[in-house]
């Protein structure tokens, strides 16, 4: 009840805006002219339409990127689950604004809301898996943190249905589609009170261990504890003292220096991979494979689907194969799949089966995406942190990923333009760099505490202060002269 209440209104909503903006293209811009029209007399020129939609879209990573930089400081003042309570307000006012932009006539109330809803996932994509992954116990940590991404996944498919002709994507209703966000936030709001805070904000940052002891017995369900507590309380004396660190602390602190590699390189990796770009080349390719123009639709819903079940699959055999292996592997399988779709696109007009082969390529693709770099990245920020430095190192990773999210999308047509074909050579360099790093330079952190993750990082860091303790006496005569 806990994952679910949490991603519902998290990493859900974001997946979900995602999508649905993707329907109303159309109608929008239309909107757009006819509002204009209707106030100067004349309609606005195709390039300005453009523009104006343009904005629209890119408000949402720019409103994610605010939201990600407000995330530390709201886990930290609030704790993690008020802070995913009051996140909803920005849900609610950007409902009100899609659903009255029509009515109103203007635009502005569109882009406006399109900021906001990118506020509050940015703030849900950095405190949701923070919150899971307190919460959970470490046999099935990274499990609990991967169902960030089965939301993330099921937010991209359900914004795909309910955007549909037949549903929520006609011309007349397009404003209710927007508007639609308001639902999952509703739900968390009645569904998330009902849950205990993060046993571990309450006793290492609020000090209270009557409270965690509470929340941890309605979280596991039985009173014998006492281990788990044992290990809380050796992470709290580790923290004692310690302040809340800033973001550019991080960068100055040798301790730290292989975690803020690692979240920097695997973050911009994830982002730059291509992922999001095929959902943006898919609708060509199906069409070019013979698709009817009235089905790819559909077709697309396939996309989003894939990543959903192999997100799933995931979540069930990380604790197992661990977070190394699935993420070389995920990285691994997408340069395969992503040299055969280039390939398959210079020869599409070669063989009549090649728009075949590049359709299976891309579901292949996403499908290597979700069994290892969608949901094993978001985790990394929980386990190879500790708690005083969780919240900044969410911020720095959340400010990445929107960061990347809209230089992605600014240039990806560029691309295109530029690159035909072979689009995706730049971004097959970077899977092949995200497979090495993590093969040389990520440690694996399955079944280890939290302790236990930052004691081996520490020695990894500093191999000359861990090799053992040194004589601090008075210095050794080694020899004598008469």
């Amino acid at each position: 009840m806990t994952v679910c209440a949490a991603g519902i209104g998290g990493t859900f909503q974001f997946g979900y805006n995602l999508s649905i903006i993707n329907a109303p293209t159309l109608h929008i811009q239309e909107f757009t002219n006819q509002t204009w029209q209707a106030r100067s007399g004349q309609p606005l020129p195709g390039h300005l339409v453009l523009l104006v939609w343009s904005l629209i879209v890119s408000l949402y990573p720019l409103g994610g990127l605010l939201g990600a930089l407000l995330a530390g400081p709201l886990a930290v003042m609030l704790g993690r689950k008020q802070s995913l309570l009051a996140n909803n307000v920005f849900v609610v006012v950007a409902a009100i604004l899609f659903a009255f932009s029509r009515r109103a006539g203007s635009f502005e109330m569109v882009m406006l809301g399109r900021l906001l809803v990118g506020v509050n996932a940015g703030v849900s994509m950095n405190i949701q898996p923070m919150y899971l992954g307190e919460s959970a116990p470490k046999e099935l940590r990274g499990a609990v943190a991967m169902t960030s991404a089965i939301f993330t996944a099921l937010g991209i498919v359900m914004g795909q249905v309910v955007g549909l002709r037949e549903l929520l994507g006609g011309p007349q209703a397009w404003p209710l589609l927007l508007a639609s966000c308001l639902v999952p936030g509703l739900l968390q709001l009645a569904s998330l009170p009902l849950l205990p805070e993060s046993p571990r904000y309450l006793l290492i940052d609020r000090g209270d261990t009557e409270a965690c002891l509470a929340a941890l017995q309605r979280l596991r369900g039985t009173s014998d504890l006492a281990l788990e507590l044992a290990e809380l309380e050796e992470e709290r004396a580790a923290c004692q003292g310690l302040q809340p660190r800033r973001p550019w602390e991080l960068f100055r602190d040798g301790t730290l220096r292989r975690q803020v590699m690692s979240l920097v390189v695997l973050g911009s990796a994830m982002e730059l991979c291509g992922n999001d770009s095929v959902y943006a080349y898919a609708s060509s390719v199906f069409l070019e494979a013979g698709v009817p123009q009235e089905k790819i639709q559909y077709a697309i819903i396939g996309t989003g689907c894939c990543e959903l079940l192999m997100a799933s699959v995931s979540c069930v055999v990380i604790e197992r194969v661990g977070r190394r292996m699935l993420l070389m592997g995920g990285y691994c399988l997408m340069t395969f799949w992503g040299s055969i779709f280039t390939v398959a696109l210079c020869l599409q007009n070669s063989f009549p089966w090649m728009p075949y082969l590049a359709m299976s390529c891309i579901f292949a693709f996403i499908l290597s995406f979700g069994i290892g770099p969608a949901g094993v990245t978001g985790i990394l920020a929980t386990e190879l942190f500790d708690q005083t430095a969780r919240p900044a190192a969410y911020m720095v990773c959340g400010a990445l990923m929107w960061t990347m999210l809209f230089l992605v999308g600014l240039g990806f047509p560029f691309l295109m333009e530029g690159l035909s074909h072979f689009l995706y050579v730049p971004f097959l360099g970077v899977c092949v760099c995200g497979a090495i790093y993590t093969g040389f330079f990520l440690p694996e952190t399955k079944g280890k505490t939290f302790l236990e993750i930052s004691e081996e990082l520490r020695k990894l860091n500093l191999p000359r202060r861990s090799q053992g303790p040194r004589w601090r006496g008075p210095d050794v005569i080694q020899s004598t002269e008469l």
